[in-house]
Formats: C-alpha cells, structure tokens, sequence
C-alpha cells in the first residue's frame, strides 16, 4: 500500500470514528443506554450495543460522504448482515443473554449531514 493509501484509510478511520462519536450522543439523547462500542471477536465487529427500552440493540453505523457509491443504508447487504447476527449470537453467550431477552438490529445512517436511525433495519440471520 502506498503512503497515499495508508493515510486515506487512516483519515477514513477517523472519520468513522468521529461518526461513531455524533451516533452515541444522539442515541444517547433519544434514552439509549450504550454498553458496548466496538465489540470485536472472531466473527467481526458491532459498531455499538444498548438498550432501547427492553431491546438489546445492535447497531450498525454507516458514513456516506456523497451518494456516488450509493445511500449508507445500502452498504448493510446480507452478508454484512448475517455478520452482524453471528456477532449478536457470540455478544449474547458471553453476556449471558436469556432467550427471552429481545434483540432488535439497527442501522444508523449518516449522508452527508443527514442521520436516519432506522430501527428494525433488518431481522435474525440464522446460521
């Protein structure tokens, strides 16, 4: 990789992160409690995890500066998806998680300036 291409991933990085950053506060201001950012094992990573009521959310985050490469929503396909569910299950074992306790997976979308917090974005992938 070239300089060039380390320090675009690198303001990428901190780009994502600082998208990150705006997300938790505004879900925090609409009474989400954040337990977990960034929870990471071998099936990959969940953006942020909390609780909406008595839902155990899992959220994803996604950045569109532009829509050349279309709406950040569209970036969360099913296999991106099926990701996040295998994480969940993981996330849910570890933390010792009843079957009765309601799971929700969300997407928060940022275009642009625009922040669309879509609940219910997508349902359980099994495995």
């Amino acid at each position: 990789m070239s300089n060039f291409g380390a320090a675009k991933q690198m303001n990428n990085r901190e780009k994502g992160a600082q998208k990150e950053e705006q997300v938790c506060a505004y879900l925090i201001s609409e009474g989400v409690r954040i337990t977990e950012r960034n929870f990471r094992c071998r099936q990959g990573e969940i953006d942020i995890i909390g609780y909406d009521g008595e839902y155990l959310v899992f959220f994803e985050v996604k950045y569109r500066g532009n829509r050349s490469k279309g709406s950040a929503a569209e970036a969360v396909g099913s296999a991106k998806q099926r990701k996040i569910c295998r994480v969940a299950d993981y996330y849910r074992v570890v933390h010792r998680c009843t079957e009765s306790t309601p799971i929700r997976f969300d997407v928060v979308a940022i275009d642009g300036d625009r922040l669309s917090w879509i609940r219910n974005a997508f349902y359980y992938v099994p495995r």
